[in-house]
Formats: structure tokens, sequence, C-alpha cells
């Protein structure tokens, strides 16, 4: 429920209250007033969240109307006070209005969101260079790549070719001074090489599409949803984002700095999954909640342009895909590490007189090459000497590699 204030010419003050009581709003008060030495109609109006729009698209065209209201919910009572008031447990939507302008609101100065695109990228770099997790979601909570994914969504949403391009401007300044800021710290402290936290980040998992299409949701429902509705602040889908975002955007430039090929090509497609994914999320949502190209107070959208942008982002999104899935192991490691601990398990379960201790599979940056193998730690209870242990590390090494185009190298550990 929002408070909404019109002014308008006494003529029209009957035809007004008329047509917001057809959409469903009350009339709280109405009074007498003067702007600009003229006479006027001040009416103050509770409006359910979802008819702001429609109202004000019917009564925008009537000369000398002015309209303000605060984008925060107000609680309505009247007597009797032992009846609560069915407005208080309005939680309806925001109108598409209301999100439209938040998002204009949201593009502040260029100083402050490039200081924290910065901030973000240095401690970006810590958390990666000391291997320090909770750096990293310090990071997430800084950098400032919430606001332009959520405008370029809505632009996307709108055909608004305006908010289009001031959102992706802000989204190649803010990922470029994290990448620039992450570089060049990485030359000033001559880094030589990667780190385990800089190899484990940049490993990619066949599911990693799911990331960007959550942030995208979570980021456009926190838009959309009354603020009594939402259970999730704004900081929380905030970070979400940011951690699609923020630890790719500080591996390339540690891996441009280091000339680690490998992670700066993983990252560079983890963001281009993360941006392309995050905005067709975010643009459904919208689209879901009534978000169109003409409304109330915007007539500048255009369908071929959300269509255009739209149809982008599929594309870009299919040959990303694509991509991942065509080029084995490269992006799909993470995922890959996890199948061949599998297979080792299946294989050794084949065996009743060896019994699995652990087994861990992963892969390694070493080599710029891209041709990393996996190295396989398997360690077993069972009485093998070394021949018999050679074996079985050489038929699960046959194993993998029949599954997979990688080069597997097993290190089998027996113990009785």
């Amino acid at each position: 429920m929002r408070q909404l204030a019109l002014t308008v010419s006494p003529d029209e003050a009957a035809a007004t209250v008329k047509a917001a009581q057809a959409h469903g709003l009350t009339l709280f008060a109405q009074f007498d007033a003067r702007a600009r030495n003229e006479a006027r109609q001040v009416l103050i109006l509770e409006a359910p969240n979802g008819r702001i729009e429609d109202f004000l698209a019917e009564v925008e065209d009537r000369t000398d109307l002015s309209a303000m209201f605060a984008p925060q919910g107000i609680i309505s009572l009247r007597p009797p006070a032992s009846e609560p008031e069915s407005q208080m447990l309005d939680i309806q939507p925001r109108s598409p209005l209301e999100v439209f302008l938040s998002a204009l609101q949201s593009i502040g100065s260029w100083p402050g969101f490039l200081g924290y695109a910065i901030v973000g990228g240095v401690i970006v770099w810590i958390g990666l260079f000391t291997e320090s997790i909770f750096l990293l979601v310090a990071a997430m909570l800084i950098a400032p790549f919430a606001g332009p994914a959520m405008a370029l969504a809505i632009a996307t949403a709108r055909g608004d070719a305006n908010l289009l391009a001031r959102s992706l401007s802000r989204y190649v300044a803010a990922l470029a001074a994290s990448i620039a800021t992450a570089y060049l710290l990485s030359l000033a402290f001559d880094q030589q090489i990667a780190t385990e936290l800089m190899i484990e980040t940049s490993m990619r998992s066949t599911v990693s599409l799911l990331l960007p299409l959550a942030a995208g949701v979570a980021g456009a429902l926190n838009l959309v949803q009354s603020e009594r509705s939402s259970l999730v602040s704004g900081a929380a889908t905030g970070m979400l984002v940011a951690a699609a975002l923020a630890p790719p955007a500080g591996l390339i430039g540690m891996g441009l700095a280091i000339d680690q090929m490998d992670i700066v090509l993983s990252s560079l497609w983890a963001l281009g999954i993360q941006i392309v994914g995050i905005n067709l999320a975010g643009c459904v949502v919208f689209r879901i909640y009534g978000m169109r190209t003409k409304g109330a107070r915007y007539p500048r959208g255009k369908g071929w342009i959300s269509i255009v942008s739209l149809g982008s982002s599929i594309a870009a999104m299919a040959a990303l895909v694509t991509l991942q899935f065509s080029n084995v192991p490269q992006f799909q490691q993470s995922s890959i590490s996890q199948r061949v601990s599998a297979l080792v398990v299946e294989e050794l379960d084949r065996s009743p007189t060896i019994r699995l201790v652990t087994v861990n599979s992963h892969f390694t940056r070493s080599r710029q090459r891209g041709d990393n193998p996996v190295w396989v730690t398997v360690q077993v209870q069972a009485a093998l000497d070394d021949r018999e242990a050679s074996a079985v590390a050489d038929r699960i090494e046959k194993r993998v590699e029949s599954e997979f185009p990688i080069t597997a190298l097993v290190d089998l550990t027996a113990k009785n």
C-alpha cells in the first residue's frame, strides 16, 4: 500500500477522484491549496501497489496534474479499533512504474560507483592472494554489480535504449575497474604463481549456468516484491549477484598478471555466462510481474529493442553453453573431478577385498597449454603389494580415460 498525493485543478478534481475509485484507490483526504498563485485541489489517496501505474496511465494526460508518492509502505487505520484494516495485509508486488523509477535512481554518481568497484577489486585480490574465503565474501558485499545488473534487466524488459546503454556502460566500467585493480596489485606485489584458492575458484562446473539464473531471479524478486512480503534483504540478493561476478573479475586481472591464460579464459567465460544469465532471468521475472515496454509516465519503450536485447542474451547464452560442453575439460573441470571420484568408487566396489578409505580428484593450472591431467589420490584398506596396487591404479586410470578425454594420474596407497 502506497500513499499517493495529487494536485489537480478544481475542475478536474471530481473526475480524478472517480478514476481513482474505479481503480481501487481510496480517497483519504481532499483539501484546497494554492500552487504558483493558482487554486488547486490536493488529493491524498491510498493506493494498492499493483493499481498505481494503471491509475496514473489514465489520468496523466490531464492538464496541470502533479503526482508524488514515497516508495514505502503505509499502514492505514480506521475505526472501529477492534477490527484490523484489510489494507494492513496488502502485500501486492510493487508497481512496474515504481520498480523502473527505482532503477533510474540507482544510477548514482560515477566517483562513488567506481570507488566501490575498485575497493571491491582490492578485497577480491587480497582474498584470492591470501586464500581467505571470508574476504571474498566481504568483496561480494562491497562490489557494486547488482545495480547495473538489475538496471540492465529492467532496460531489457522495458525496451529502453537509453537505460540499456547507461547500464552496460556502468557494467563494463565496474568490471574493468575491478580487473585493472587486481592486475596492478599482482604486478605491484610480484605475484608469480596462482594460489590454490585461485585455481579452485577458476574451475567451472556443468551447472555453472544455474548461479546467474538464480541470481537474476532473486535480484528481480527482491525489487518487485513488497517490502513486507520479501523475506530476503536487498544486501543478500546484491551479494548473490556479486558472487557471480566479483571473483571472475579478480581472477582475470590476476591471471593476466601471471600469464596464466587458462584462468583468464575460464573467468572470461564465467563473466559472459553470468552477465547474460542474470539479464535473461531478471527480464523474465520483470515481465511476469507486469513490466511492459509502455506504461504510465514512460512513453519511450520500444518492443523491438526489448526483443533484440532478449534475443541477444539467449543467443549468447546458447553459444557459451555450447562452448562449455564442446570444450572438455576446460570448462567442466569441477564436475569432471566429482565424476572421476565416483568412477573410482564404482571401480573399487568390484573388488570385495578392497575397502575404500578416501578418494580425491582434482585438476591443477600448472600447464599453460590447458592439458592439465586429473590427479587422483586413493587410499584403501587392503592387503596389496606394490605390484597389485599398481595394477589397481592402472585399471582406474584406463577406466577414467575411457570415460573422459583427459589424462588420469592415480596415486593409490594400500594399507591393511
